[in-house]
């Protein structure tokens, strides 16, 4: 065998090892990844804040920032704009999310899961989407890794319902 021989397969080598190695740092990064509080399973198998009704959530909705909400929902504006009027973009206008029926935006392209999904985008519905939209609708487009912080979700919501001509009332601290 001649150099040029020895010389691809060294290269070819160097590329098949650095991907086996990428790749079994990302399955171990998965595997050392924290869940995030709400998707802990109580007893009858309900997420903790479902089991609470909600409670715990109108709490932080209570006490939430919405200039807070806003610094973080700018990871948003890269794919979603918060103006009436200005139309979708990679993904539907935020302005007047709140209450508005899921998938329900004229002219976006939704996923046939995020159609299947109904109802609407309450205080509730939304927590579960921020918190990972992948596992609240399997086989949604939408490529965010979700908040794991129930405080900068509920920020986020706190500014998405500013985004309305008509905001939803947040719940009041006791």
């Amino acid at each position: 065998m001649n150099a040029n021989v020895y010389r691809t397969n060294k290269i070819l080598g160097l590329v098949l090892g650095t991907a086996l190695f990428l790749q079994a740092v990302h399955i171990l990064d998965g595997a050392f990844t924290p869940k995030s509080g709400s998707e802990v399973a109580v007893e009858g198998g309900q997420p903790a804040e479902a089991a609470a009704g909600g409670q715990a959530l109108d709490k932080l909705l209570a006490s939430a920032s919405a200039e807070h909400g806003a610094q973080i929902a700018k990871q948003c504006e890269i794919c979603h704009n918060v103006q009436e009027g200005q139309g979708p973009k990679i993904g539907p206008d935020l302005y007047g999310v709140v209450d508005r029926p899921v998938a329900s935006v004229a002219g976006f392209n939704y996923t046939a899961a995020l159609k299947a999904k109904g109802g609407k985008w309450t205080f509730a519905a939304l927590n579960k989407w921020l918190t990972n939209p992948r596992a609240d609708v399997p086989g949604t487009a939408m490529t965010f890794a979700g908040l794991s912080s129930d405080k900068q979700r509920a920020d986020v919501i706190a500014y998405l319902d500013t985004l309305s001509k008509n905001p939803v009332p947040l719940p009041k601290a006791q």
